[in-house]
């Protein structure tokens, strides 16, 4: 599912009837800020220099204004996202509620002075009569006055309900009250927090006003990027260049090669013929403009990698954009976002160096990884996008992407999968915009693209499985649609983003010689996600493979054509989800289908995560549920590396049984 919601916040999936999209991941779009440099420069010369830097300023805005036709609020922003969604204004809020002032597009930095209140709408969807939108807030401090512990009250028209992340929500009629999370709750002069929430109102949004800690705040629509001091890096703090060649190098301990599995019918086996179980989590940031993992602005990425093997998972499932590889390809690395208080071995690394270091930690830890193409461009609602391009990404940039990946890490058996493309979905009206599943070579045919991604990926490495997503919608008569040239939605089955395999059926995927790499990685939620039409009534698990799972993707499984891998399911622990999941988790058990949870975050805003705000507390009722369906012998959690153990209370895959 996929998003779902970030650290800065977004759903992934806009919902409508029988259109079963939404996701769950919160995913930050947040940058950490440039450190500065501490110099003795005396303070008078500094308000010398300050003051012509102000009237240069002044003069160079004032030239600018005047070739631009007058314009002085920068337009630039709704160019840098491949989603109209991500960074468009809402056109239904009044002008008094907006300010003009000019921001800077690429930090979101404020010029007003003030708290400023800055939004964005990443997602909107009708439901029942009523909006629901996907919303990013981003409190700034721009005062002299450092600020520590706040409460955040917003008034919005017909307001129907609010649940949010980082941070802790309430309800008041039309009012939302926020107050600081944990790790959030001081706001430097000039810094920024980012919080997020989905909204449900019975009319357009509109914002009427907001205050923080009482004192009204300015109300903008904009891009929101977090800030936060306590989220900065300082590159070369702390660490030598020779430091971090030490801490890259992998550990004596591994073997080379004696870990990459492959299939058999619907099993995956080691190289000994011996059946394996998947049992992973997701943890996203990578694609969202963090450029690392989300939480290691609150935690330390070192404890969090064992933390997660001491709790018997054995596969991280790791969302990136295309966007971001390609640069790391090109030779730039955009900046991490992390705290450097707990993450002072990063202090030397760019975000290439911090994954292949992540790589490093759970190799030593017996997990194993599998790179997700969740997105084509970096940014926290990417997911929402239909296809794995845009106008900034190409095809062939998504291909050279996943190339590139294959290419460098073909000699690191800790990265055992690719998932091509998280969600690929689309609706019947939108045409070729929509990813479709037939034999054509149609540039938004999602089978011809899994092959041909696939096979370029398998000519650099032959060893890795490749995890092939389903779509949203297959046509009922695929004879006379087989061109799915029908807009009516009655000529269509919809499942889930990237849950609607049914196209197997007819057109399976065909890698050729590396046929035994395939696994097919259907997606599944519940209905605190959306109210699927599965959900009404009095369901339970018969009705549920009955009226979603079988025809969907069980029927691969069961015909024994392929292994499965449910790449996303999960939620929060309460009615009417709770139900859904304990169903889930029954499929899984009783047939051990390989999974990777959503999510490890804390900040997926419809699911929630294992670990609470701090990203170091683990949500001890979620996991004891999870728990049942990772892979265990005699009380040791089973890893999938031969020679390392999978945490402190594992054993290696050498020693297990197997299935």
């Amino acid at each position: 599912m996929e998003e779902k919601n970030t650290n800065v916040s977004q759903t992934e999936e806009n919902p409508e009837q029988n259109s079963p999209e939404i996701s769950a991941e919160n995913e930050s779009t947040t940058e950490a800020a440039k450190d500065g440099v501490k110099t003795a420069v005396p303070k008078w010369l500094i308000v010398i220099i300050a003051a012509m830097a102000a009237v240069i300023i002044g003069l160079s805005v004032t030239l600018a204004v005047i070739l631009a036709g007058g314009k002085t609020v920068d337009e630039s922003s709704s160019s840098q996202s491949g989603t109209s969604a991500d960074n468009s204004e809402n056109s239904s809020l009044p002008q008094s509620t907006q300010s003009n002032t000019s921001t800077d597009s690429s930090q979101g930095a404020v010029t007003e002075d003030g708290i400023i209140l800055q939004y964005s709408v990443d997602n909107s969807w009708g439901d029942d009569g009523n909006m629901n939108y996907g919303v990013q807030f981003g409190i700034t401090n721009n005062t002299n006055s450092g600020i520590s512990g706040w409460e955040l009250v917003v008034e919005i028209d017909g307001l129907k309900g609010c649940e949010g992340w980082n941070g802790t929500y309430s309800q008041n009629g039309n009012t939302v009250i926020v107050t600081n999370a944990e790790y959030n709750g001081d706001i430097q002069p000039g810094s920024t927090v980012a919080i997020g929430c989905n909204l449900n109102t019975d009319k357009e949004l509109k914002i009427n006003r907001a205050e923080l800690n009482k004192t009204q705040c300015v109300v903008k629509a904009g891009n929101v990027n977090q800030n936060n001091q306590n989220n900065q890096n300082a590159n070369g703090n702390g660490t030598s260049e020779a430091d971090v060649d030490a801490l890259l190098e992998r550990s004596k301990d591994g073997e080379q090669g004696d870990d990459w599995l492959h299939t058999d019918g619907n099993k995956i086996l080691d190289k000994d013929g011996k059946q394996v179980w998947l049992t992973g989590v997701n943890w996203f940031g990578y694609n969202t403009g963090t450029n690392t993992f989300d939480g290691l602005w609150n935690s330390e990425l070192k404890s969090s990698v064992k933390a997660i093997a001491d709790h018997g998972f054995n596969l991280i499932r790791a969302p990136m954009s295309a966007e971001l590889i390609n640069s790391w390809a090109a030779g730039e690395y955009p900046k991490a976002n992390y705290n450097n208080a707990y993450n002072t071995e990063l202090n030397s690394m760019n975000s290439l160096q911090i994954f292949d270091y992540f790589l490093k930690l759970a190799e030593e830890n017996g997990i194993k990884v599998m790179p997700d193409i969740h997105s084509a461009e970096t940014n926290a609602s990417g997911h929402t996008v239909n296809l794995w391009y845009t106008d900034k990404v190409s095809a062939e940039d998504y291909y050279k992407a996943l190339e590139w990946m294959a290419e460098r890490y073909k000699d690191n058996d800790t990265i055992i999968a690719y998932d091509l493309k998280n969600e690929p979905h689309g609706k019947p009206y939108e045409a070729d915009k929509a990813a479709i599943w037939n034999d054509s070579d149609s540039a938004n045919n999602w089978k011809y693209v899994a092959e041909t991604a696939a096979s370029r990926i398998l000519a650099k490495n032959p060893n890795v499985l490749i995890l092939v997503e389903g779509t949203e919608i297959y046509p009922t008569d695929i004879k006379s649609n087989k061109d799915f040239s029908s807009t009516n939605d009655d000529d269509y089955y919809f499942n889930w983003w990237g849950g609607n395999l049914r196209g197997v059926k007819d057109f399976p995927v065909n890698l050729g010689k590396y046929q035994n790499k395939l696994v097919y990685s259907p997606h599944d939620y519940g209905p605190t996600v959306y109210q699927q039409p599965w959900f009404e009534g009095d369901y339970d698990f018969d009705s549920l493979m009955r009226d979603c799972w079988q025809d969907n993707w069980f029927f691969i499984y069961k015909n024994n054509t392929a292994p499965l891998l449910i790449g996303e399911w999960g939620g929060f622990m309460k009615e009417p989800n709770l139900k859904w999941m304990t169903c889930m988790r029954r499929l899984i058990s009783e047939n051990h289908l390989n999974h990777t949870f959503w999510c490890y975050n804390a900040n997926s805003g419809d699911t929630g995560g294992l670990v609470l705000d701090d990203f170091s507390t683990w949500d001890e009722e979620k996991y004891a549920f999870v728990k049942e369906v990772l892979w265990q012998e005699n009380g040791k959690f089973v890893g999938l590396d031969h020679k390392i153990a999978l945490g402190e209370n594992g054993i290696t895959l050498k020693d297990a049984k197997g299935l």
